[in-house]
């Protein structure tokens, strides 16, 4: 288990004015669904469905798919650990850096892995031999995005071959990615998504899987019974019928997000292009992510420390865009730090 993965607030024990470590829609307004809630308690009376069946029923209905063909989770990531499980001691490919609970996964139902560099053109890589392919699509750290075309390409290409897409962050890019119908055409995809980062509640753990019958028939033979509770499933169910409740300034986001990656790069920061308001920097030879992290930390500022990306070291961070006010805290709290030549 990798407990550097993003947002550390739970340990922070002082106040944090401003998270850029956690890749949600920061602007969410969460009232309505609270009230659902606390009018939801009394079912945390009763045990809550061993399957999410109403909210598997939901999605399915909104996605114009089956029931069977979708499996509701204990958030995303436990769908990455009972998929390996599944086919484990398999043959793992993974696009790196990328999120690192793929490989953990998969080294712990005994897979063999090989690792691909995420900025590799699709049309070389080979995958002969390789059983499953992980790919997440906008990935995370650095917002890299594969076009859907070439996307559906290289899955029909590579029939005997599974591909696990990892669409948690689709609804942050203005692209078309795949659709979950898109099942129905490739018997050899698996496509996992999430709830939470639209709707700015990563604390509930709601991600869910769609594949085939067999597919999803497989992978929730190992699914433990009642492994989302009640109130995951009531705010699920609530923010997939109030969709007009949690609408998404994409096009604001992003435009914003552009702003600050010119301002980060002004100080002399590397900043890699992003097709999400999330994105990956790099800073200069000698500076640490870990000390950057630390002086922004004492400042109420938040950033992710993306050192423990396979692939990347310690001079990475992540940054996720927050409102222009608290980016221009952040920008001038930076040109501090630069300028002291990044020492505490």
């Amino acid at each position: 288990m990798l407990f550097g993965h993003g947002d550390d607030f739970y340990k922070s024990g002082k106040a944090v004015s401003s998270n850029y470590s956690s890749n949600v829609w920061y602007g969410a307004d969460l009232e309505p669904l609270r009230e659902h809630l606390f009018e939801a308690f009394d079912c945390l009376k009763s045990y809550p469905e061993p399957d999410a069946g109403s909210l598997r029923r939901l999605l399915a209905e909104k996605n114009h798919i089956s029931p069977a063909e979708i499996l509701v989770t204990n958030g995303s990531i436990t769908a990455f650990y009972l998929i390996a499980q599944t086919w484990a001691g398999k043959h793992s490919a993974i696009f790196i850096p990328s999120f690192a609970e793929y490989e953990d996964a998969c080294r712990l139902h005994g897979h063999r892995l090989t690792f691909f560099k995420n900025l590799s053109p699709l049309s070389g890589l080979s995958l002969k031999g390789v059983d499953l392919c992980w790919i997440c699509n906008p990935n995370n750290p650095d917002g890299k995005l594969i076009q859907r075309p070439d996307m559906l390409e290289w899955v029909e290409g590579h029939p005997d071959t599974l591909f696990v897409i990892d669409q948690v962050y689709a609804d942050f890019c203005m692209e078309h990615l795949l659709d979950l119908e898109d099942i129905h055409r490739h018997p050899n995809l698996i496509l996992i998504q999430s709830i939470s980062k639209l709707h700015k509640i990563p604390g509930a753990r709601i991600g869910y899987v769609a594949a085939s019958e067999e597919l999803i028939a497989s992978i929730q033979a190992r699914l433990i019974p009642w492994s989302v509770n009640s109130l995951a499933v009531e705010a699920g169910k609530y923010t997939l019928l109030h969709p007009e409740l949690f609408a998404l300034p994409l096009r604001q986001w992003l435009d914003e997000a552009r702003r600050l990656q010119r301002r980060i790069g002004e100080l002399g920061v590397d900043v890699y292009p992003s097709s999400v308001p999330f994105f990956l920097n790099k800073l200069p030879r000698g500076m640490s992510a870990g000390r950057l992290k630390a002086f922004l930390w004492e400042r109420g500022i938040l950033i992710r420390d993306a050192s423990n990306f396979r692939g990347l070291d310690s001079s990475y961070f992540r940054l996720s865009t927050q409102s222009p006010e608290e980016n221009d805290r952040l920008v001038e709290t930076l040109r501090d730090y630069m300028e002291r030549g990044g020492c505490l």
